[in-house]
């Protein structure tokens, strides 16, 4: 029983230590990095508006893949573009209509839970990536915590809160055994 929780007390300390080091790791990345995460080459982003639902629901998290030909796109295909207005924003919307004129392509777009296609067409230079078909759900939600300010000290002060009052109880533990030996009369 003793080496059993011995055996448990060091896997316990080994997950903390670990998940503190993944922790920070995660923090310095998201700081770091410019732009959206990369996995495998894929942008991860998060769903922020519902304009897609049922399909991608708002909170989650989906891989678009970075175009490489922006003229490619048919309908039915579902992109990644930058705003008319805005291109630091990104939307994710289904093609509804393709428009090719010479060396010239623009797509009409819509969300699939809107009632109207979008206002302006996407010129093929706003076209950034396209869907993959590949969502988690609610995952967004964690994500966009996590690159918070707010996020970031959250998870960085809980593990390390429990790290310190695990080392104290490891130490608390320590010194009990070593009592222990210390009264029994040796023979």
């Amino acid at each position: 029983m003793k080496v059993l929780f011995k055996w448990l007390s060091r896997l316990t300390s080994i997950l903390i230590y670990g998940l503190l080091i993944c922790i920070i790791a995660l923090v310095i990345n998201s700081k770091i990095q410019e732009g959206t995460p990369k996995v495998f080459g894929y942008e991860i982003m998060t769903v922020l508006s519902g304009s897609m639902e049922p399909g991608i629901k708002t909170g989650s998290i989906i891989a678009v893949k970075p175009t490489t030909d922006p003229t490619k796109y048919k309908k039915g295909d579902i992109i990644t573009f930058k705003a008319a207005d805005n291109p630091n924003i990104l939307i994710t919307h289904r093609i509804i209509d393709v428009e090719k004129a010479n060396d010239f392509v623009q797509y009409t777009t819509k969300g699939d839970n809107n009632d109207s296609k979008d206002l302006s067409p996407v010129t093929e230079g706003n076209v950034v990536a396209e869907y993959t078909g590949f969502t988690i759900p609610y995952i967004g939600i964690i994500m966009s915590f996590i690159q918070s300010k707010k996020g970031a000290i959250i998870l960085l002060i809980v593990p390390g809160i429990l790290m310190i009052f695990w080392s104290l109880y490891s130490i608390w533990r320590a010194i009990s055994e070593y009592e222990s030996i210390k009264e029994k009369p040796v023979s």
